[in-house]
């Protein structure tokens, strides 16, 4: 299911492209200053941003406009939006039917830095491998598997507050319950601006953006989840569907579009919403660097400043935003590292539309933490 690795070079002149995109090319530097830039540099940088994403993943063609940053700092931002289904692979399995199903039938499952095929075998194991004898997801005599396979069934269980009726269940939605997938625009800063204090994910709407159309969200919140002892197991790619936020990745496997480099470095798997690119863990020599920051950044010479995701078992992406971020996507998102819930459904007595961002406390006040939800958010 890996996507072609295509590569960074182009043959069009830089002036031909902004003209043809209607690129304002003076924008600044990728690393977020102007005074050395030339409008080479620019149209440049607009022309690898654009010509990474692939357009089947996107709802229309990537376009500027004025935006706000967190900070207050008025910029230009990309529009980009997305499909929320993966232009470049099939999405699922997820949840295996029988004990006797290989890992062909299913989807993983990520725990403590690790990554799990949700086989059969890790259904009947699942008692041991959380020691706790309540854990049981299938049926002894038939060796079925708990799943939800409905609409109804999906919502009920696809939330922080899992309807009991659920519990021990492996939870997983389709795609056809959202109509093919949940479109999202994300505005992201054309050029990056580096900020002092990094922001934190917590409460951010989500975390990036794949070059294949779909989200890059925060952590899952994976102890909500196992106190119901239900499995919201991941396809092989890292990505799972709910009603709210239709099918996201949790986790980058090496299944969606990459950008290669022409020197060897990890190659590039999407854009944080900080507009810093993110690419993979290692580089061709499978060499993570040994000099990331707290946010899973550094800066080279080629580059600029970017990130390198975390291993899928980490349950994250990026650890924090080095640059500001539009204000639109900030959410309770503030200053200092660290993990955080996002694109959860809403919980029970929520009004349409609201979410609750942690584990569900029944009152939908905005973004929850760990100050004004701190009886449910860890």
């Amino acid at each position: 299911m890996r996507a072609p690795v295509i590569s960074t070079r182009r043959s069009a002149p830089l002036a031909l492209l902004c003209a043809v995109l209607s690129l304002s090319c003076a924008d600044g530097g990728t690393d977020g200053t102007s005074d050395t830039t030339t409008d080479s540099d620019a149209a440049a940088a607009a022309a690898d941003f654009l010509g990474a994403f692939d357009a089947d993943g996107l709802v229309a063609p990537i376009t500027e406009e004025a935006c706000t940053l967190s900070s207050g700092v008025e910029t230009t931002c990309w529009r980009v939006e997305l499909k929320g289904a993966p232009s470049d692979h099939e999405v699922g399995p997820f949840c295996p039917r029988s004990i006797d199903d290989g890992p062909e039938s299913a989807g993983i499952w990520i725990e403590s830095g690790d990554v799990y095929d949700v086989d059969g075998a890790f259904i009947v194991g699942l008692a041991d491998f959380y020691n706790d004898p309540e854990w049981q997801l299938y049926d002894e005599v038939t060796g079925l598997v708990n799943v939800t396979d409905s609409e109804a069934s999906c919502s009920a269980a696809a939330r922080p507050d899992v309807d009991p009726q659920y519990n021990n269940y492996c939870v997983e939605c389709s795609l056809d319950y959202v109509d093919g997938g949940i479109a999202t625009t994300v505005l992201i800063p054309k050029v990056p601006v580096p900020i002092d204090t990094p922001l934190e994910i917590r409460g951010a709407a989500l975390v990036g953006v794949a070059l294949n159309g779909v989200a890059f969200d925060p952590p899952a919140p994976v102890q909500a989840i196992l106190g119901a002892h239900t499995i919201a197991a991941f396809d092989d790619c890292g990505g799972h569907v709910n009603l709210i936020a239709g099918y996201h990745y949790h986790a980058a496997t090496g299944c969606s579009k990459e950008v290669a480099s022409d020197d060897g470095h990890a190659a590039r798997i999407g854009y944080a919403l900080d507009g810093y690119a993110i690419t993979a863990r290692v580089n061709e020599d499978g060499e993570e660097p040994a000099d990331l920051d707290e946010c899973r950044g550094h800066t080279d010479a080629v580059r600029g400043y970017h990130y390198h995701v975390a291993y899928a078992g980490e349950n994250l992406f990026v650890g924090c935003f080095h640059g500001d971020i539009a204000a639109s996507e900030a959410g309770g998102a503030g200053p200092g590292g660290g993990g955080g819930g996002g694109g959860q459904p809403p919980v029970a007595d929520c009004a349409p539309g609201q979410t609750s961002m942690c584990c569900g406390d029944g009152v939908c006040d905005g973004p929850e933490t760990a100050d004004n939800c701190a009886a449910d958010c860890g």
